[in-house]
């Protein structure tokens, strides 16, 4: 089912390239050498492949560099090390510094889980040409992603009836119908990537990230990481304290939660940015089209969304906009205040009977390409999160928490209670309730907490700062709205980041930038 938890930057770029236009993976070989002594043969990117989000090849970087693209083998199972390997698809753009200046690599993870990094990296390549004069700017596709083993669970035509479905159920029968689309989405996940989804935990990925470290000539993992990156930053600390380098977190996942107390501070976050979404339409010298003041723009939200319950209007030809569609394209839109504008557009359309702007924004939610081929973010996405997740939820226990999470929001409540039931009948167990990210030893790691951001609540950066140990996380406020900081473009937030990164200095605990 759609699922906007632990979101990424990934959809940013997509919702983008979207909007403006609209108005192999690789199989598991034998190890018959030490993966850390291999040499990559790096070369000029192709075009993204549908798993990845399609689209053309990476365009030439400032001065005409080429992005550069390259496979490293790792072990399939770190268990059996010696065993099969799996490639993991790896893009960089070398420094543009003078070479006695060059720091090392800067891996950049944008989040999902399930973002593509070989193709997000390119598309934000310009937010970090300062941060290139000393490293070499390099992300991958995480094991499972994009060409990297991508999971496979169903087709595209099977997906675009999946995004269909009711996932806001009201009564038994659409709660049976509910179960039943979950459980053949992921027994097609089963089917169809057997094989590695037994291997797609985040420990996985972190031990990936060592050897990429080791592979790339690294004595230190220098690290930026949002979002769902925060998490896999957290965890890589905590499993190698000693190697980690330069480190910032943006957008911060709280790892000292569940997947339900995620879930639930997601639904108030969400209905922060929305009520903040409100106040600033209806503050604005003109009208604001979509209502005359912030209850009248959410009384008029939740009608719409009532509505299209039992009526769903023209979406994308031929689909239509369904009550969940229109709410999983409204939740994308809150995670950059420069969607908003498409935002408005979009409820105006749709109070006209035309749902084209809210489906392309869900479409980007679930990685639905132009052409109407699908990335495989969202299997992506539910492997890695049911191979973390510990918890599994009953549809009974999902109604007995409805109050609750409507309590929260009462908008995005419902959804996100019934996204809890992702990983209902997941062939793999999930490793644990929480990461641990406990990482005594470590160097000091930049957190960087957004006050309005929907997808990691503020209050999360807190509580990673507090996990990873004393005198390892130094924590950065930004007063501002969406999802993250950096790349909002704040001039307090970037230097703070900049000068770590750049220079080693560390900013002051408490930091506030407005």
């Amino acid at each position: 089912m759609p699922n906007p938890s632990r979101p990424r930057a990934a959809a940013l770029a997509a919702t983008a390239v979207l909007l403006t236009s609209a108005l192999a993976a690789c199989g598991s070989d034998t190890n018959d050498v030490d993966v850390r002594s291999q040499s990559l043969s790096w070369k000029d990117c192709p075009a993204p492949s549908d798993s990845e989000g399609g689209g053309p090849a990476p365009s030439p970087l400032p001065g005409g560099a080429t992005w550069q693209c390259a496979t490293m083998q790792t072990p399939l199972d770190w268990d059996k090390p010696e065993g099969d390997t799996i490639g993991l698809a790896l893009i960089r753009a070398k420094s543009s510094g003078a070479k006695d200046k060059r720091i090392g690599s800067l891996i950049f993870n944008f989040g999902g889980p399930g973002g593509s990094g070989v193709t997000t990296l390119p598309a934000f390549g310009s937010e970090y040409t300062k941060l290139r004069t000393r490293y070499d700017l390099v992300s991958f596709d995480p094991r499972g992603v994009g060409r990297s083993d991508g999971v496979k669970c169903k087709n595209d035509e099977q997906l675009d009836k999946y995004f269909q479905q009711d996932a806001i159920p009201d009564d038994t029968a659409q709660t049976k119908k509910l179960v039943s689309n979950v459980t053949q989405f992921n027994d097609a996940c089963e089917k169809n990537s057997g094989q590695v989804i037994p291997h797609v935990a985040t420990t996985d990925a972190a031990r990936d990230m060592d050897l990429m470290r080791q592979v790339l000539g690294d004595d230190k993992l220098h690290y930026f990481g949002i979002s769902y990156g925060t998490e896999l930053g957290g965890v890589y600390a905590h499993l190698f304290p000693r190697n980690v380098g330069r480190a910032v977190f943006d957008g911060v996942v709280d790892p000292t939660q569940d997947s339900e107390e995620s879930s639930l501070g997601q639904a108030k976050g969400f209905q922060l940015a929305l009520d903040n979404y409100a106040k600033d339409c209806t503050s604005k010298v003109e009208d604001c089209p979509v209502g005359d003041t912030p209850a009248e723009v959410k009384a008029k939200i939740a009608k719409l969304l009532k509505d299209l319950d039992s009526k769903p209007i023209p979406g994308v030809f031929p689909r239509e906009l369904t009550q969940t569609a229109a709410t999983n394209g409204i939740a994308q839109s809150l995670y950059s205040k420069d969607f908003w504008e498409y935002l408005t557009e979009g409820l105006v359309q749709a109070y006209e009977g035309d749902g084209k702007i809210l489906m392309l924004l869900s479409d980007s939610m679930n990685g639905r390409n132009e052409d109407g081929t699908y990335s495989n973010l969202q299997a992506a996405n539910v492997a890695i999160n049911c191979a973390d997740d510990k918890p599994r939820y009953t549809p009974a226990y999902v109604r007995s928490k409805l109050p609750e999470f409507r309590a929260a929001s009462p908008l995005f409540g419902d959804f996100l209670a019934w996204g809890m039931l992702s990983c209902t009948d997941w062939a793999v167990a999930g490793a644990a309730n929480h990461p641990d990210v406990s990482a005594a030893g470590s160097a000091p790691i930049v957190v960087v907490g957004n006050t309005g951001d929907p997808a990691t609540p503020y209050e999360g950066a807190k509580k990673m700062v507090d996990a990873l140990g004393d005198g390892v996380g130094v924590q950065v406020t930004y007063e501002g709205q969406g999802h993250g900081a950096y790349d909002s473009g704040n001039k307090c937030v970037r230097g703070a980041v900049d000068r770590y990164l750049l220079n080693g200095t560390v900013p002051k605990a408490g930091t506030v930038c407005k």
